[in-house]
């Protein structure tokens, strides 16, 4: 396999040719190239902040959460592992990683750590480069050193005009590294690695003479064929057909240069006073102060060109990909001198205006620190934890603690282990004329024993119509449903003949030809182990409805609920028999915030997914309203995508999604040997126990509806062939049960999952070491 490491250089045309690999991957996928997605989708940061050296903390790393030295081993030990696995998944001819960062990697540690990454998986790697002439970039690098909170101004290049070692005075003027006041080399210091000449033998010197090709950058070169072919040549592929390419971006005014380094000395002194700015916070900042006007002219940084003439002369003849005109500084201009801010500014005026939201952000970043210790509580690793975590799982442990990913269940308002009085039963309902209501779309498979509490449940709470579809069945299931259909009750459509990648996904795209589903009011997909659980008044889906009367969608984020200590099978109620979950604060692994939609009937999405509607028309973009389940708006980017909550729009308060993913520790053995309705070519073994065990707090709000819920099911099983349905998928599942165990896979399984008892901290660093994580 070859290997291809892209470095930048940073505004060198990275951000285009990522662009590119982005689009192409599936089809790159299919000639035999990888360009993994664990790392991030284009620039992959990932992998540049697992290479810096501990004790350099970059921006990058700081701003998220991987400052101290173990949370960058978990990292880097996640990368390496992450890397391994998709290698061995795809088997790859080539393989490309690009990080417009990994230029400014400055240790050859750092570089022996990419290396050594590497090693096991090649010994022909090549690294790359896209220069462009060093004013050019250097105009470009202050502007976005300017946005990220750099003091000084390019009078400081400009005093090494005379240099004779570019990158060796540049490493040498480093001010001490202090993340909590924005004193980051990157951002405060003259780019060292504008020095190509010197930046191609730092990294020969660790990957072998001759590893390093530097290719000419064309910043005028933004049509669609121009950008495919740069990147086909550049990494020698074969041809991967178009790309609209990207218009490039507006560059910053000399003069609003100057505002942003006046208002970064301003905000310097705030946080050398204790102030806290979130790095976007800043940038929005510096954004407000934007005035019109030219944009910084390289050709008055000639002095700075002439440092490398010399040098380019040499890397020319060294380096075929590149060209004289890329290397050639446009005529010189009188030297730079920094512009006047116009129209009067004073940072300080600008500045009384931003110090509420300073104010408020130092505010929150201290109320967080206070709270951070209250997760510390883990130090020590329980017996099954450190029989069954990984070194990834230990290192994730340690990261954890007191970390803003650490689980806690401090978040909303409701008490869960109160119980209040029983919901009293809720009148019929009539949907409108020519409506079908409420509607729930589910498929199922071998899942006789649970069908009439589930249907009893969602009757009770306001559902007014079900279609349901099965495959493969051999329980009962498809009995019970056809007998629920002939009382009336619900839809049953058989999906045996499912196409495609998902028996689920076959399903929801037929359902939409149906007429329950075209006519019907609210539309909910969800399994049978989900319960819809209304937290509040009267706990019916219409009067949550009434409290969020302008959403046209409901992010209902699931609860999940682990087997609470019952191993098995029973005719219990489920909502009965399982009340400990999953904290409410648990922003990972990402599958505890997952969510299921229920969504408005108004034609604003062409396609029902499993989560969520996807394909969202253009004409309707201003009428979607989403929510989630406190309520609260949810925001416009979980419009077209999305099917997991995020810290800032998770919410639990009124309405949640109980996901009962095991039941019992016998109902577990089963759903591992069916296998998954979306996802047919995953097993479910150990690994799916622990993502979905969750026992740690307890959550009785649903048993409120256990009275309604049970009056429902005793009705419909007043009907004595569904009764007798239902009586013999049970006895389906009991000799099923008593067969697995008998078989040595299941019974270990069955063995190992009762023996595994985590923390949720354990569990949530355990789920974060998974492939599948990745």
């Amino acid at each position: 396999m070859r290997v291809y490491v892209h470095i930048g250089v940073e505004h060198c045309g990275a951000d285009r040719i990522q662009a590119v690999l982005e689009a192409k991957r599936d089809q790159l996928a299919g000639k035999g190239v990888l360009f993994p997605k664990s790392f991030g989708k284009k620039n992959q940061t990932r992998l540049y902040m697992a290479l810096t050296d501990p004790d350099h903390v970059d921006v990058l790393r700081h701003n998220r959460g991987y400052g101290d030295a173990v949370r960058q081993a978990a990292l880097t030990a996640s990368v390496a592992q992450d890397l391994a696995a998709e290698i061995a998944a795809a088997k790859p001819e080539t393989l490309i990683l690009s990080a417009s960062q990994l230029c400014t990697l400055s240790s050859i540690s750092e570089l022996e750590r990419l290396r050594a990454m590497l090693a096991p998986h090649s010994d022909d790697i090549r690294i790359l480069a896209h220069v462009d002439e060093q004013a050019r970039v250097l105009a470009q690098v202050y502007a976005e050193q300017i946005t990220s909170g750099r003091t000084a101004s390019l009078a400081v290049e400009l005093a090494m005009a005379g240099s004779t070692d570019w990158r060796g005075d540049c490493l040498a003027a480093w001010p001490a590294l202090q993340p909590e006041t924005n004193a980051f080399p990157e951002v405060q210091s003259p780019p060292f690695w504008l020095d190509y000449a010197a930046l191609a033998e730092h990294w020969d010197s660790v990957f072998g003479a001759g590893s390093v090709k530097l290719r000419a950058y064309s910043p005028e070169v933004f049509a669609s064929d121009a950008v495919i072919d740069e990147v086909t040549t550049a990494f020698d592929l074969p041809n991967i057909g178009k790309i609209n390419a990207a218009e490039p971006q507006p560059q910053m005014s000399d003069a609003w240069l100057t505002r942003g380094r006046l208002m970064n000395a301003d905000l310097a002194k705030l946080l050398r006073d204790g102030a806290v700015i979130p790095r976007m916070l800043w940038r929005k900042f510096i954004a407000e102060i934007a005035v019109p006007g030219a944009p910084l002219d390289p050709a008055r940084l000639a002095p700075v060109s002439r440092v490398f003439t010399a040098a380019n002369a040499t890397l020319l003849k060294a380096h075929p990909a590149l060209t004289a005109a890329g290397l050639t500084p446009a005529p010189a201009q009188p030297d730079w001198v920094e512009a006047d801010p116009a129209f009067g500014y004073r940072s300080t005026q600008y500045l009384a205006a931003f110090l509420p939201r300073i104010e408020k952000a130092t505010r929150e970043a201290r109320k967080q620190a206070k709270a951070a210790p209250q997760n510390a509580t883990e130090t020590k690793l329980s017996p099954s934890a450190e029989a069954l975590m990984t070194p990834v799982a230990l290192a994730n442990f340690a990261k954890l603690n007191g970390g803003p990913f650490a689980p806690h269940n401090k978040l909303g308002r409701v008490n869960e282990e109160e119980i209040a009085a029983a919901y009293t039963p809720m009148r019929p309902r009539k949907p409108k004329p020519g409506s079908t209501g409420n509607v729930i779309v589910g498929c199922m498979k071998n899942e006789g024993p649970y069908i009439v509490e589930w249907v009893a449940y969602h009757r009770a709470i306001g559902i007014d119509n079900f279609i349901i579809y099965t495959n493969g069945c051999e329980d009962g299931t498809t009995e019970i449903l056809d007998r629920l259909q002939e009382m009336g009750i619900l839809q049953h459509r058989n999906n045996d003949a499912w196409k495609g990648n998902s028996p689920q996904q076959y399903a929801l795209n037929q359902s939409q030809k149906e007429p329950l589903i075209r006519n019907a009011e609210w539309i909910i997909h969800i399994d049978v182990d989900e319960f819809m659980n209304i937290r509040f008044g009267n706990g019916t889906l219409p009067e949550f409805l009434e409290h969020v009367p302008d959403a046209t969608n409901v992010a209902m984020t699931w609860r999940l609920f682990g087997h609470n200590g019952v191993t098995r099978l029973s005719s219990d109620l489920v909502i009965e028999q399982f009340d400990t979950c999953a904290p409410k604060y648990c922003p990972k692994p990402h599958t505890v915030w997952g969510f299921k939609t229920m969504f408005k009937n108004i034609g604003a999405y062409e396609k029902i997914s499993c989560h969520r509607p996807n394909k969202l028309a253009d004409v309707f973009r201003d009428q979607v309203k989403w929510v989630n389940g406190s309520g609260q708006p949810m925001g416009d980017k979980v419009k077209d995508n999305g099917w997991r909550s995020a810290k800032d729009n998770v919410g639990y308060d009124l309405l949640q999604l109980n996901h009962y993913a095991l039941r019992s520790a016998e109902s577990f053995l089963i759903k591992r040997q069916r296998g998954r309705a979306l996802h047919v070519d995953r097993s479910i073994g150990i690994n799916y126990w622990v993502r979905m065990d969750w026992s740690d707090h307890k959550d009785v709000t649903i048993k409120r509806n256990v009275p309604r819920v049970k009056a429902e099911v005793d009705r419909l099983l007043a009907d004595p062939a569904l009764k007798r349905w239902q009586d013999k998928a049970m006895d389906w599942h009991q000799a099923k049960v008593t067969e697995l165990q008998t078989m040595p896979e299941f019974n270990e399984l069955y063995e190992q999952a009762l023996s595994t008892k985590l923390t949720e901290m354990e569990r949530v660093a355990y789920a974060l070491a998974l492939d599948m994580e990745s």
